[in-house]
C-alpha cells in the first residue's frame, strides 16, 4: 500500500466541507484533481469512503471510522509543527548550561539577564562544575553547552574563545614587607599558598605553567571558590591564586595587592564549547550568538 499524507490532507478537507468543490476552493486545487485523490485513496484501501449524492457528498462508515485516526493523527502532525515552530521563535523550551560558580558569577550573569530579557518563556538548568565536569555533561546531554575554562584539549568538542583572563598571585598586608619589588617565580616555594582544588583547569594551568619554570608548588589551603580564595587573602593566610580580572573589586579598594613577578604567567581563555556532532537547540545558538558580543 502506497498512500501519499497529501491525500489524507485532502480526505479531511472534503469531510469538513461535505464537498469536492468546496474542499478545492479551500485546498487552492481544482475540483477534478480532489475527485481524483480521493479515487486513488478509496482504491489504495479498497473501500468506498464516501457517498455521493446532487447536494454533496457524506462518509461511510467506514469512512468515519477512518476519519476519526486520520483527524487525529493529521492534528498531531500539526500540533507538533506549532511546537517546532515556537522553539524556532524561542517561545518554548529549555536551555540547559554547563558553567562553574566563578564563571557565572564574574561573566555569565549579564549575559543570562539578557537572554531571558529577550525570551522569557525559555526555562534555564545551570550545571555547575569543573571544566572536566562540565565537558562529560556535554557527552552526556546533561548540558547543551558549557561555558568554562581554556585550554580544552577534545576533538569532540566545538569551541569558541569569549574572552582573555590573566592569573595572577595576590596577598594580604602581613606579606606587604616580602613584595617590595618584583620576585622570581621560586618565592612562591617558601610561602604558604592558597589555591584552588587540584582538578580545577586554571589550577592545572598555573601549575603547568611554573614546572615548565622548574618551580614545583604546594597548596597550604586547598579551596573550592574563587571568592574564598579572596577571603582567606584578605586575612593573611597566605598568597591566593585568582584570575584578575574577578579580582578587581578586592584590589581596586586595596584589600589585596598583586604580587610582582619578574615574568607573566601568560594569559589563558574563557570560552563556550559543545558537541560537534550535535546540532543545537535554537535557544543554544542564540545564546551563544549573545555571547559573541561581548
Amino acid at each position: 500500500m502506497s498512500i501519499n499524507l497529501e491525500w489524507y490532507k485532502v480526505f479531511r478537507t472534503v469531510v469538513r466541507n461535505e464537498s469536492f468543490s468546496k474542499a478545492a476552493r479551500q485546498l487552492f486545487m481544482s475540483q477534478p484533481a480532489v475527485s481524483q485523490i480521493i479515487s486513488q485513496l478509496e482504491r489504495e484501501l479498497d473501500t468506498r469512503l464516501f457517498n455521493r449524492t446532487s447536494k454533496g457528498v457524506y462518509l461511510t462508515e467506514e469512512g468515519s471510522l477512518l476519519f476519526e485516526y486520520v483527524n487525529s493523527a493529521l492534528n498531531l502532525i500539526d500540533a507538533g509543527n506549532e511546537k517546532l515552530q515556537e522553539m524556532k521563535n524561542l517561545s518554548v523550551g529549555e536551555l540547559k548550561i554547563g558553567v562553574g560558580d566563578t564563571i557565572s558569577r564574574y561573566y555569565l550573569l549579564p549575559f543570562l539577564e539578557a537572554f531571558h530579557t529577550n525570551y522569557p518563556s525559555i526555562r534555564f538548568k545551570i550545571i555547575n562544575g569543573t571544566t572536566l565536569e562540565l565537558i562529560a555533561a556535554l557527552k552526556s546531554g546533561e548540558a547543551d553547552i558549557a561555558v568554562c575554562n581554556f585550554p580544552v584539549e577534545d576533538e569532540a568538542l566545538e569551541k569558541r574563545v569569549c574572552f582573555e583572563v590573566q592569573d595572577t598571585f595576590v596577598y594580604g598586608e602581613r606579606f606587604k614587607k616580602l613584595f617590595l619589588k618584583p620576585v622570581p617565580w621560586q618565592e612562591l616555594t617558601k610561602l604558604p599558598l592558597i589555591l584552588l582544588e587540584s582538578k580545577s583547569n586554571s589550577r592545572q594551568y598555573v601549575e603547568d605553567f611554573l614546572l615548565d619554570k622548574g618551580v614545583k608548588i604546594h597548596a597550604e589551603f586547598e579551596l573550592g571558590s574563587h571568592e574564598l580564595l579572596l577571603e582567606f587573602a584578605q586575612i593573611n593566610f597566605g598568597i591566593a591564586c585568582v584570575v584578575k580580572e574577578f579580582s578587581t573589586d578586592y584590589l581596586d579598594r586595596g584589600l589585596l595587592h598583586e604580587v610582582e613577578f619578574l615574568e607573566q604567567i601568560p594569559k589563558r581563555s574563557i570560552g563556550v564549547c559543545h558537541l560537534k556532532d550535535v546540532s543545537l537547540s535554537p535557544a543554544a545558538s542564540k545564546f551563544i550568538e549573545i555571547l559573541g558580543r561581548s
